[in-house]
């Protein structure tokens, strides 16, 4: 048994670590064959890639999927611990899990993820939750297939969590969600340690892969048809920082878009990291998506040097328009956060007039969340919870605002589009654009997912756009 531990997790050094060929062991092959999986996913684009390897090492053992969680086998939690909504989910189905297992004894159930990272989750489940089979951590997913099968085999509960990472695995096996877009991790862990924020606790360190075996990922994607790929990483902007010196994300960028898939897109970004050559290579290349993710958080540099982000408002906004000066036609999104420790009226409003003059294509907005172990718990807090709703309710209505705005501009419009299926309207399809977009349209003729056809935009709403296929 490992348990989690803060204090080593927030332990930064320059240690090596091995690049590590995977490889199942040959006699967990096919071994519950008959038996059923389902995977419950929460969190961010990374979580949803790592279910995709959970999938794989699910079919190896040979569980088969199953899409109702009360008919599984086998049920996994792929956790989030970025805000406490996601934590009250995972245990709220967690309850909702002990009540089938009190009909199904053999039910197997298991918890991964960031918050398995967390050592008053595991110390929970320990003595909460001891009808939870398995519980394994964001370092150690090679071992899932022992753990899984020691814990079916011996019939106790099993704690794999390791406060610091390992080696690197290449070739963990992946299920893709879909045959026309695909995740590939390039960077794990984050150094940045923004005081709010829980996620170098739980990833662990930046631990870049190196470019040849990405760069042999994207080829047998497109060797297998996929026309879009996505870079992920907690921080994708430091990439490389600690494999080369003259080689970063703006190289490898360079490197993917010269292969000639149709699409590349990447996050999230983090703005200490966005440098020039990078823009640079983003406006040089139609195939990188002019999408980025660009998160504020907050417009008050008084409140940015709390939340130990390393910029000042100044510093973001000079960046903000350089990349609008440069990259033609991109849309930037972002992230803000009301209600940090501390956050007065004054610091709420330079966040309004920032916002006010980004005018973003779409934002994701947060009241301040308490995660514990962070610098940021230990603050003085004395804004009211209304007060906090009171500010996200007006920085809402000011962002919500600009998305319809900026969506109107596209009207009459002719933009590339992905299908990705049949929208929930009636007789229409849905997609999104190469500014990421969403669009619902029609269609003379029928498609299929993964083709990109041009759509001419008839009418713009918040947070769509409808149109018809030319």
């Amino acid at each position: 048994m490992h348990l989690p531990d803060y204090k080593e997790a927030r332990t930064r050094d320059h240690r090596e670590y091995n690049r590590i060929d995977f490889d199942f062991d040959p006699s967990l092959k096919d071994k519950y064959t008959g038996k059923s999986f389902h995977i419950k996913t929460y969190g961010c684009q990374m979580n949803e890639h790592d279910s995709e390897v959970i999938e794989a090492i699910l079919v190896f053992l040979g569980f088969q999927k199953e899409e109702d969680y009360t008919k599984a086998d086998l049920v996994l939690l792929n956790t989030c611990s970025i805000r406490e909504n996601a934590h009250n989910k995972a245990f709220g189905m967690l309850g909702r899990l002990k009540h089938l297992k009190n009909e199904n004894k053999n039910l197997i159930i298991g918890l991964c993820g960031c918050m398995a990272q967390e050592s008053s989750v595991v110390e929970a489940i320990i003595r909460d939750y001891p009808f939870v089979n398995f519980v394994v951590g964001t370092h150690n997913m090679n071992e899932l297939p022992t753990v899984i099968d020691k814990a079916i085999e011996t019939n106790s509960q099993q704690i794999e969590v390791y406060s610091r990472e390992g080696d690197l695995y290449e070739g963990l096996p992946v299920v893709r969600a879909n045959s026309y877009k695909a995740y590939v991790n390039i960077i794990y862990g984050c150094d940045k340690f923004c005081t709010y924020c829980i996620v170098p606790y739980t990833r662990g360190r930046e631990r870049s892969r190196k470019k040849e075996d990405i760069l042999k990922e994207i080829d047998e994607l497109i060797k297998d048809g996929y026309k879009e790929v996505t870079l992920l990483g907690q921080n994708v902007n430091a990439y490389g920082k600690d494999l080369y010196e003259n080689y970063s994300l703006g190289d490898l960028l360079e490197e993917i878009a010269l292969k000639n898939i149709p699409r590349i897109r990447f996050m999230t970004s983090h703005p200490w990291d966005f440098n020039d050559h990078m823009i640079e290579v983003i406006a040089k290349y139609p195939n990188i998506m002019p999408s980025v993710h660009l998160p504020v958080q907050s417009g008050s540099s008084r409140i940015l040097k709390l939340m130990g982000r390393r910029y000042t408002r100044e510093s973001y906004l000079e960046l903000f328009h350089k990349i609008k000066d440069t990259v033609p036609g991109v849309c930037i999104s972002t992230d803000i956060i009301v209600g940090f420790p501390g956050e007065t009226e004054e610091d709420f409003q330079e966040t309004m007039s920032l916002v006010k003059e980004c005018k973003y294509d779409n934002a994701f907005t947060f009241i301040f969340s308490t995660r514990e172990g962070t610098p940021a718990c230990k603050l003085e807090d004395n804004t009211s919870q209304q007060e906090k709703e009171d500010r996200l309710y007006r920085l809402n209505e000011v962002v919500n605002e600009y998305f319809l705005e900026n969506n109107k501009k596209l009207e009459g419009q002719v933009l590339r589009v992905m299908v990705e299926g049949v929208s929930e309207k009636k007789d229409m399809y849905y997609g999104y654009s190469e500014t990421n977009k969403l669009i619902n349209f029609t269609s003379p003729r029928e498609l299929e997912p993964g083709e990109i056809v041009e759509v001419e935009i008839e009418s713009a709403k918040t947070w769509s756009l409808d149109g018809r296929v030319r």
